[in-house]
């Protein structure tokens, strides 16, 4: 089975492009962090290059930009090619079959209105500070908190 399932950031705007029969392909690269931290307690990350075929392409050509976080589900396909210089090439990449749009629509707004200006003081989608998250309980807005400290349910009321 060649199965793979991926959660990412695009590390540049995706390209779009026509076959000679004029169906849309897109290709893009998404950065994975890794679990773990290298010996000098940094994360580093992964760039895995995706492929998506017609409608799909285009969505993400229209709706997606660097630093968009999604999720692909699709295989690994090797392929070869002759490249310029007469050197045999080789090529492994995934094919997505599925590319789901994590970043809510205002987010994707937000974070880039105009894609041909960068900001060189935002990081990158794949500059991996190590940033820890702290999670905190606010009691003033917590929509729990006239109910007590638990809630009764009975298993009857679960719909499985």
């Amino acid at each position: 089975m060649n199965k793979v399932f991926l959660i990412g950031r695009l590390t540049k705007d995706p390209e779009l492009r026509y076959t000679g029969n004029n169906t849309p392909v897109a290709s893009f690269t998404v950065a994975i962090n890794r679990t773990f931290a290298n010996q000098q307690g940094e994360r580093e990350a992964d760039f895995i290059p995706v492929v998506v075929w017609r409608k799909q392409a285009e969505n993400v050509k229209n709706y997606l930009h660097q630093g968009s976080q999604i999720a692909i589900d699709g295989r690994i396909q090797t392929r070869s090619y002759d490249g310029n210089d007469g050197q045999r090439r080789y090529v492994t990449e995934v094919v997505a079959d599925n590319v789901q749009f994590l970043d809510s629509r205002n987010a994707n707004v937000s974070t880039n209105p105009n894609p041909n200006m960068t900001n060189t003081n935002e990081p990158t989608p794949y500059d991996f500070t190590s940033e820890t998250e702290t999670k905190t309980t606010d009691i003033k807005n917590d929509p729990f908190a006239d109910f007590g400290s638990s809630i009764e349910i009975s298993d009857d009321d679960l719909p499985f």
